[in-house]
């Protein structure tokens, strides 16, 4: 395991439930994970698996009728350690970790950003917040993060609203107004959504750099694998609430041991392998998060089910960093059999 000096943010036993009409949603039960600095963890998974929840969780953005139930969220500060759980939602201690230590690019820039100010207040709104300059300085600093983020003629740009940018400039935006602060940790919440594949190369090249250079530990939450192995060097697997695999990026995809993973690889076609390749949709849908499958939550959709997955495995570490949730993992390891 990686040393504690090295860890920018760790996740215990995590568990986040919703409350609605007298039902509960045990939308994130029992996460466990570490962000390494300078390095990028990639959460996998199908919508609706907790992935959106986890960030939300982290930054203390959960909606009302949410409540963390259990579980450690520490954020090593310099300053030393910090329990993001044990804080107010809306506090002064939280309001001054988010976005100046930790901060967020969201999934659509359009609903993130005000419509009715513009790209430059927005920004500066965070820089006034957290930092000590002018108002002066505050433009500059905003137009040399634009300039920054690629962005074309900033100085007048600057001044527009973020209805004149297009998709991919609003969430060059969204990542300048994140790393506006440098902050510590950066989750990105699918950054590229409806972004056509050119943007999505700049955009994580961009995010690239910015590890690189500030040592930024970047959650990034993806439905994309290809993604995954381009920019990855810790990826958790996740299905309904529960992180099922968990390694490095060379461990989860090239020697999967949970019939998930395997089934969400072998779903996704391969470039380089022609048309004739064999691609397997996974079987079976997501259940119902409030009548879920007793045991094992993907055991009905798993061709490997077995008697005791009426029973939820324990997690299980292997090859010193691997992590799984599986009855039969054994039988998938590479030297098995």
């Amino acid at each position: 395991m990686p040393r504690t000096q090295d860890v920018a943010l760790s996740v215990k036993n995590l568990k986040t439930y919703f409350y609605t009409n007298n039902r509960c949603n045990k939308a994130v039960n029992g996460v466990s994970f570490e962000i390494r600095k300078g390095k990028t963890l990639c959460i996998v998974g199908e919508s609706g698996c907790g992935k959106s929840v986890t960030a939300s969780t982290i930054m203390q953005l959960l909606p009302a009728l949410s409540r963390i139930e259990q579980g450690q969220v520490t954020y090593h500060s310099d300053s030393g350690d910090v329990h993001i759980e044990k804080l107010q939602r809306d506090g002064k201690e939280m309001r001054a970790i988010r976005g100046s230590e930790i901060a967020m690019i969201f999934q659509d820039p359009m609903t993130a950003l005000n419509p009715v100010y513009t790209i430059g207040f927005q920004i500066g709104e965070s820089l006034k917040y957290h930092t000590d300059l002018s108002t002066k300085e505050i433009r500059e600093k905003t137009i040399d993060l634009l300039r920054g983020m690629g962005i074309s003629l900033p100085e007048m740009r600057v001044d527009d609203y973020p209805h004149s940018y297009s998709g991919g400039m609003r969430q060059r935006a969204m990542i300048a107004m994140a790393m506006s602060c440098n902050p510590k940790i950066l989750i990105a919440d699918e950054p590229t959504t409806a972004l056509d594949v050119t943007i999505q190369s700049q955009i994580f090249e961009l995010m690239d750099k910015l590890k690189a250079e500030n040592e930024t530990a970047i959650m990034l939450i993806t439905h994309d694998m290809g993604v995954v192995a381009e920019l990855a060097d810790d990826v958790a697997v996740m299905y309904m609430g529960n992180i099922v695999e968990a390694g490095t990026v060379d461990q989860v995809l090239r020697h999967p041991v949970h019939p998930y993973t395997r089934a969400l690889l072998k779903s996704i076609p391969v470039l380089g392998r022609g048309r004739n390749q064999d691609i397997q949709p996974i079987a079976g849908s997501t259940p119902d998060p409030y009548d879920r499958p007793i045991g094992c939550q993907f055991a009905p959709r798993c061709k490997h089910r077995i008697e005791a997955c009426d029973v939820m495995p324990q997690e299980v570490t292997f090859n010193g960093t691997q992590r799984v949730m599986c009855w039969r993992y054994k039988e998938f390891l590479p030297d098995a059999g």
